[in-house]
């Protein structure tokens, strides 16, 4: 896991179909280690965010899937309870 994380991370989210494409995005584009195991469970203190995430195409996301819209944000929001020494923003764009 890398020590250096970018301070904002920007992803594109409008064309995501499955819960499993998520995961894999977000493994990629916030570097998660290789043993994330890419469900809502594995985003744990473990796992370190950005200051601040930008999630581009959310509404489109909630019409795709919107139980997994809702979990994601329940989840991130949960990160920030329990870890706030690695708190991010999230901006739902």
């Amino acid at each position: 896991m890398s020590n250096e994380r970018e301070s904002i991370v920007t992803i594109d989210i409008s064309n995501i179909q499955t819960a499993n494409q998520l995961h894999l995005l977000l493994k990629e584009k916030l570097e998660f280690p290789d043993f994330y195991g890419e469900n809502w469970d594995a985003i744990t203190g473990l796992i370190s965010m950005p200051d601040k995430l930008v999630l581009i195409g959310w509404l489109e996301f909630e019409k795709n899937l919107p139980s997994d819209a809702k979990t994601m944000k329940e989840f991130l929001y949960l990160h920030n309870e329990e870890y706030p020494d690695w708190k991010c923003e999230y901006l739902f764009n």
